[in-house]
């Protein structure tokens, strides 16, 4: 059984970027998207206009919430052999409706790969608040990371 890690958010809070579940490194690791060749870094420090690539982790985690930046995962707990979304099994959801209204400052809400936007969409569809599928981040999409930060780039407009 794998377990997602904490939410990381504030009550400053605009962006909420929700991946599916954490990967093998990463739980190995103990740090979202601790996956060497994952983009998801690069993607989302282009958005905010922030080099999170030369941070230490914590130190990226404390800018992403100084650039009203949040994280967590749409799923809970799941059994899964290895990193595949294809993989997971029997998960359990996060409470995402209630992170969200926690959140007073939350206009979106990015979902990092078509599983988390296919499991977290329809819990946050009464939101109110702006719903983003973007690409994955992942080295297992291989879309090219230009297009991927063509999609990535739309949370910008939330953040100002």
């Amino acid at each position: 059984m794998k377990r997602s890690f904490p939410p990381v958010v504030d009550d400053r809070t605009r962006v909420l970027l929700l991946g599916s579940l954490p990967g093998e490194a990463s739980l190995e690791r103990g740090q979202y998207y601790a996956h060497p060749r994952n983009q998801f870094w690069r993607l989302v420090g282009a958005a905010a206009e922030i080099d999170l690539i030369s941070l230490a982790y914590e130190d990226r985690l404390e800018a992403l919430l100084d650039a009203r930046i949040g994280l967590w995962d749409v799923v809970a707990s799941a059994r899964r052999r290895g990193s595949l979304d294809a993989a997971i099994r029997d998960h359990s959801p996060n409470a995402l409706p209630d992170l969200a209204a926690a959140l007073p400052e939350l206009r979106a809400v990015g979902f990092n790969g078509g599983t988390s936007a296919r499991l977290g969409m329809p819990a946050l569809a009464q939101s109110g608040r702006a719903l983003l599928p973007l690409p994955s981040s992942s080295p297992a999409y291989t879309l090219p990371f230009e297009r991927k930060l063509e999609a990535w780039m739309a949370l910008k407009s939330f953040l100002d």
